[in-house]
């Protein structure tokens, strides 16, 4: 346990690293003045002129030489000062802090909603495969994975909220406004994790310890709780592990989709607004939360199968 915490702190330092580089390359090769940008979204496209866009660009610095300001950028994010907002002047570290734990919420959820009925429905349909439920669950599945989560949103948004009117569409008013963006960000992860399941399940009950046990005299439920939910359940959270980068893009397409004021939805209106400090501090937040997530995986896969603890 002690060896995978010091590789993901490792990992997680790459990540700061590979990621304040990449936000910081990418901002400066978009279109446009960037000052003038800033200065747009400080006092409004009808106010700016070329006086105020060389007023911010003396204020924030973005005259010096470039490979000084990533200097600085990389010194900062290592001393975790994430700078102030070039829009709001806010802290941009307290933004992130505050925006991370609506993020966390949303993708906490929207595993639940992956994890509850996904799992199960494969571990049934891998117990008889070639089966009507099994075929259903296909189709299903590839459908659910096929279709974007924003497509399955706004269904959801069109039926529950605008027709129906049973939930809230959009913003964070009340614990009803995490329904419908959980359930769009969590369809998809639980198609894939039935599908995982039943694979998994189909390779245990054709193993010899699931013979063995049948011939021992064990029942069926018997064999099923004591020897394939626990090895069905390794490769589930595994793949789980490989889905947080699919979670967390997600994250920012909902988010954005139903005004959820999360890491994600700050990311897209800082883009927008080129505040690069914003910017760089939450796509380095996202990054973050994968490796966050990756670290929980491996100790859950680590808690569930003993064979790893050795290795």
């Amino acid at each position: 346990m002690l060896r995978i915490l010091a590789r993901r702190v490792v990992q997680a330092v790459l990540v700061a690293l590979i990621v304040a580089s990449l936000c910081f390359l990418l901002m400066r090769l978009l279109p446009g003045d960037l000052a003038f940008r800033i200065a747009a979204g400080r006092y409004g496209y009808d106010l700016v002129d070329a006086a105020s866009a060389a007023s911010v660009r003396a204020e924030l610095g973005l005259d010096r030489p470039v490979l000084l300001q990533f200097a600085l950028w990389i010194a900062d994010v290592f001393t975790f000062d994430l700078g102030n907002s070039m829009i709001s002047g806010g802290r941009v570290a307290v933004e992130v802090s505050v925006q991370m734990t609506y993020t966390v919420l949303l993708a906490t959820a929207a595993v639940l909603v992956a994890m509850l009925p996904g799992p199960g429905f494969g571990l049934l349909c891998g117990l008889r495969p070639g089966g009507l439920a099994d075929r259903a669950g296909l189709a299903l599945a590839a459908v659910l994975r096929a279709v974007p989560g924003f497509v399955v949103g706004l269904m959801l948004m069109v039926v529950f909220a605008a027709r129906l009117g049973w939930l809230p569409a959009a913003g964070f008013a009340e614990p009803a406004t995490l329904i419908l963006p959980a359930v769009s960000l969590g369809l998809c992860l639980a198609a894939i994790s039935a599908r995982i399941a039943r694979d998994a399940t189909v390779a245990c009950m054709a193993s010899p310890a699931v013979a063995f046990a049948r011939e021992k005299g064990l029942s069926l439920p018997q064999t099923v709780w004591q020897h394939v939910i626990r090895n069905a359940a390794v490769p589930v959270i595994t793949h789980l592990g490989v889905q947080a980068v699919l979670l967390v893009e997600g994250v920012v397409v909902i988010e954005t989709l139903f005004s959820w004021p999360g890491v994600g939805h700050a990311l897209v209106h800082g883009v927008l607004g080129r505040d690069i400090p914003v910017v760089q501090g939450m796509a380095l937040a996202l990054g973050l939360l994968v490796v966050g997530l990756n670290t929980m995986v491996d100790m859950l896969v680590l808690a569930i199968d003993p064979r790893r603890r050795g290795a």
